[in-house]
């Protein structure tokens, strides 16, 4: 790599690949790229940095040959450039290989990794060595709001890192966080996930544990410790680790315990306590129980990093989350619209307590587009009609690329609105963003709260509601001055 001066990337538009060009770019690479389309904020990215990139696939795009080429974990063999690259045996790594060789060697390797919550405590903990002047170096699967950006390469000993464990590439069906070689590894939650990579739960955690025992001897593990809650994955996995294992969570057994919870205009408060001494008072803006758990294993890391708690308390009281996560698009006729990420039925049930606490008061409608690779299968069709009943009123969309999957995969979204019904809420499924849109305008009043989940743009829903509810209000301003 060394020797490398063109890097292309295949793929670049992809919520990391993008990052990871951008990374390429500062490190003084010339690169290029391509992908079906690259949209915002991957495209405001690549411009700002000057990256060119073609909005299509073709081999003429690897004329004159790259040095290296990236490619992306979905991209499948039959990609008109992934075929040229094999054809003339150009030199390819996978993203996660980049950061293998090129980035991470050298660093102190911090991996966040687990099925929920690990983008938002990636950006806290890149923000809290930011703000203790550590000069993080920081990938994470999100646009953290306190940077305007996913990555930074700030020049410090740390490299803190996204641990995803989805495939690789497509020679690489393994997971991405073995790649990552972590010093210290947080281990958030451990539910199914994947269920188009992971065929059973035993699989999934599997690759956790295989993780958790790759953590050197000097290194640390951090997980969540609230047992009944947990459940036993967690603890199995710590039973893979050859250096120190530290817990957090609300119960008294955990070595980092949280309590005294209050939510105080808009602002969620916290005690913490180190095996019975006190640590710390804590502020975030970021409400929800889930939140409180996210700092925890980030301030966990930080300590032992040498930042203080009150270097670690001034760093979460100013952090801005990541976009997606609880997002207030805006307010219209006292209608208010919050986009979020939720994708699997635990984080629908933390977002919906979430936006509970936050807006105190209002009548809130869940409205979840079933768009990743498991929420379009069967395989949480069950528990979801439970966690969106937490909410006043449900819409749910058609399955993304319903086409995809055959009838005994596929997720019934009218099946999960029975099932919502039978709890005592109302539920409805739409076919388009534009009938959910339709009628929540219609049906919306003001105190509401529209709160809108998917892992993709559910084909611009936030943006239709926003232009809708502001054409009604402008006609209703414009009779009252007739």
């Amino acid at each position: 790599m060394n020797e490398t001066k063109h890097v292309h990337v295949i793929g670049i538009g992809g919520s990391a690949m993008a990052p990871l060009a951008g990374m390429l770019r500062e490190h003084g690479f010339r690169v290029t790229g391509s992908d079906s389309g690259v949209y915002p904020p991957a495209s405001t990215l690549l411009e700002s940095l000057g990256i060119s990139f073609f909005n299509s696939f073709d081999a003429a795009h690897l004329q004159p040959a790259p040095d290296l080429v990236v490619v992306g974990n979905i991209i499948a063999r039959g990609n008109p450039e992934l075929e040229e690259v094999l054809d003339r045996r150009i030199s390819y790594r996978s993203m996660p290989e980049i950061l293998e060789e090129v980035f991470l060697p050298g660093k102190h390797s911090i991996v966040v990794s687990g099925t929920h919550g690990k983008t938002t405590t990636t950006a806290m903990l890149a923000w809290i060595f930011h703000t203790a002047g550590k000069r993080p170096n920081f990938l994470v699967g999100g646009v953290a709001e306190n940077f305007g950006k996913s990555y930074g390469l700030e020049g410090g000993p740390e490299f803190i890192l996204e641990g995803d464990e989805y495939e690789t590439a497509f020679w690489d069906r393994g997971p991405k966080f073995f790649h990552y070689h972590p010093d210290d590894l947080i281990v958030t939650s451990l539910e199914y996930d994947h269920a188009d990579i992971y065929p059973d739960f035993e699989t999934y955690e599997l690759a956790f544990r295989r993780l958790v025992n790759l953590v050197p001897r000097r290194g640390r593990v951090i997980l969540w410790g609230d047992a009944a809650e947990s459940g036993p994955a967690l603890q199995r996995a710590a039973e893979k680790a050859f250096c120190p294992v530290e817990t957090y969570g609300f119960g008294a057994e955990n070595d980092w315990v949280a309590s005294d919870l209050a939510i105080e205009d808009g602002t969620m408060r916290f005690k913490v306590t180190h095996r019975g001494k006190p640590f710390g008072n804590f502020a975030l803006t970021a409400t929800g129980r889930h939140n409180v758990l996210n700092a925890m294993s980030a301030m966990v890391v930080a300590q032992w990093r040498g930042i203080s708690a009150d270097q670690i308390a001034a760093a979460l009281a100013t952090f801005r989350s990541v976009k997606r996560r609880m997002d207030v698009k805006g307010e219209i006729g006292g209608v208010l619209i919050v986009d979020d990420f939720a994708h699997h039925p635990t984080a629908v049930k933390a977002t919906i307590d979430a936006a509970r606490a936050r807006w105190p008061g209002r009548r809130l409608w869940a409205i979840l587009e079933p768009r990743s690779n498991s929420m379009r299968r069967k395989v949480f069709q069950e528990a979801l009609p439970k966690a969106l009943a937490l909410s006043d009123r449900v819409i749910l969309g058609g399955v993304f690329r319903a086409q995809q999957l055959g009838d005994e995969n596929r997720l019934d979204p009218e099946t999960v609105a029975a099932g919502v019904r039978a709890l005592g809420k109302d539920a409805r499924v739409f076919p388009s963003s534009e009938a959910i849109a339709e009628h929540l305008v219609a049906q919306a009043q003001a105190g509401d709260l529209l709160l809108i989940m998917s892992n993709g743009s559910f084909d611009g829903l936030c943006e239709k509601l926003l232009k809708k509810l502001g054409a009604v209000a402008q006609f209703a301003d414009e009779a009252k001055s007739r």
